[in-house]
């Protein structure tokens, strides 16, 4: 029996609203459950004070501090050559074996478990190199892990850009860099922005990598030497060992607040920029 072009089209479009209603109640759900139950124990004092007893009481502050040096670490040393990748592999080479070969190789390290990247930074940077267990073998390790993230994205946008605005650049005269960065550059930004702030999110989240190589240290951290250890870390550490259940709701809260603070600045951000290069 013939099913008819409107009937199709209606069933579709349900499959399809379904589908997304249960991907955003999924994500409603997790993020409204562990808000309920962590906001309500979240303070000013948990915030501020450092952790005590183990993580039975105090605060939460050297592990913020944490994270945000592990975060600062990560991804200031994985956006720049990310980015420089991309605008080498979509800007300076011509498509063959070679670019072939390291996309492919790209691809893999995006697949590769998260503690693949924590062994491979606990021989290198804490063994090897004698970094020990501290922020910047934590940061060196997660950089390693969102490399391939910033890349891939990063590659994406510069070759969403039209064609014609290379064309018309170097028809006025303009150099291979002058290109990039005047008509290339511009209009990918929005695109390479989402790269760096999904690598910053998963810097953040990350706990199998920064226990091998930063630590679980529960002294604020003074510099990028010192053993850290951040908030998805403690978060692990409260509710595995069952420390304390209310602390470990709370520190879960603050993580997703953090994400969602990030992410909202930087989107808003981004939209601000387009709108004014819109504009002029």
């Amino acid at each position: 029996m013939r099913i008819a072009p409107r009937t199709t089209q209606a069933i579709a479009k349900g499959l399809l609203l379904t589908a997304t209603a249960s991907a955003v109640g999924a994500l409603v759900f997790v993020v409204g459950f562990v808000l309920a139950g962590g906001l309500r124990h979240v303070s000013w004092s948990f915030l501020t004070e450092p952790i005590l007893d183990m993580g039975r009481a105090g605060g939460i502050f050297p592990a913020i501090v944490g994270t945000l040096l592990m975060v600062l670490v990560s991804v200031g040393i994985a956006a720049p050559l990310g980015i420089a990748s991309a605008i080498y592999l979509a800007e300076y080479t011509r498509e063959g074996r070679l670019t072939q070969t390291i996309r492919f190789g790209i691809n893999c390290l995006a697949g590769v478990p998260s503690i693949i990247f924590g062994l491979f930074g606990f021989i290198l940077f804490v063994n090897i190199l004698g970094l020990g267990w501290s922020v910047l073998s934590g940061g060196l390790s997660l950089a390693a892990m969102i490399l391939p993230t910033v890349i891939r994205t990063a590659e994406e946008a510069l070759r969403s850009v039209p064609t014609s605005y290379r064309d018309v650049a170097a028809s006025l005269g303009a150099t291979r860099w002058q290109v990039v960065t005047k008509s290339v550059l511009p209009y990918a930004i929005p695109g390479i922005l989402t790269g760096v702030i999904l690598g910053i999110g998963r810097s953040i989240e990350e706990t199998a990598v920064v226990i091998f190589t930063a630590g679980s240290a529960v002294q604020t951290p003074t510099s990028v030497f010192d053993s850290a250890r951040t908030m998805a870390v403690h978060f692990y550490i409260l509710a595995r060992e069952g420390i304390s259940n209310e602390n470990a709701y709370a520190t879960a809260a603050v993580l997703i607040c953090t994400i969602l603070i990030i992410n909202t600045t930087a989107y808003t951000l981004m939209h601000r920029l387009m709108r004014g290069r819109r504009a002029a």
